[in-house]
């Protein structure tokens, strides 16, 4: 049975590095600030922590929330202008870390594309590396719907993601980094997966993990334990 030290492990020899973004790379709920800006921050981040608790699907999620605040294109552009990026601390530094020894590093999230492109911008995280949801808009801008085709809509997306990638990549220590229900679905297929609760704890998470951290200096710490 796996423990702590058999994660830390994994994470010290990984070959794939694999990241949630909202509350995880970021301090924030990427959709949860949208919606307040459209006025329905309540509503939607009650959603939200249904969903990060397991007591409903994502796409369900998704389905309320967007029926609620129906973010046109010209919403979105304004959104992400007005909301610069808020990393969380040191989160910089391990991607650069891992980067540097050459671990490819992926951002899968239950978000949107539109909403985090910028994230990856700032990390130099190349574009094809972002796994993400896609919204769609009619002709003139107004929001249509969400793009139900694409896998990272689901409870079980980002698992199916992680074996898409082992499946094409061939990595053989793959580790997902996240705080919320679906990123601890993604193990297995994901050969570690490290729960984070520096900007929220979800009870479900930090009890079903098998490595808990809330302050990204304590991977910082294991990468260079080995190195030294």
């Amino acid at each position: 049975m796996a423990c702590e030290d058999d994660v830390k492990d994994i994470f010290q020899s990984a070959d794939c590095v694999c990241f949630d973004v909202d509350c995880t790379v970021c301090t924030d709920e990427t959709i949860d600030e949208l919606a307040k800006t459209l006025g329905m921050g309540d509503e939607v981040s009650k959603i939200t922590c249904s969903a990060m608790r397991g007591t409903m699907s994502y796409k369900e999620s998704m389905i309320e929330s967007f029926n609620l605040i129906k973010p046109s294109q010209s919403d979105i552009r304004k959104f992400v202008a007005a909301h610069p990026v808020q990393l969380t601390p040191n989160i910089r530094e391990l991607v650069t870390t891992l980067q540097e020894r050459r671990i490819p590093v992926y951002l899968i999230s239950g978000s949107f594309v539109c909403l985090i492109e910028n994230v990856a911008e700032v990390l130099n995280i190349p574009k094809e590396n972002i796994f993400a949801n896609r919204l769609l808009f009619y002709y003139h801008g107004e929001f249509a719907e969400f793009d139900e085709t694409q896998p990272t809509i689901n409870t079980d997306g980002k698992a199916k993601v992680i074996q898409q990638l082992k499946d094409k990549h061939g990595y053989q220590r793959v580790v997902h980094i996240g705080d919320g229900v679906t990123d601890l679905k993604a193990c297995p297929p994901a050969d570690a997966f490290i729960g984070f609760g520096g900007n929220q704890i979800r009870e479900k998470v930090k009890n079903g993990c098998h490595w808990f951290v809330e302050d990204i200096k304590e991977l910082l710490s294991v990468l260079q334990h080995k190195d030294n």
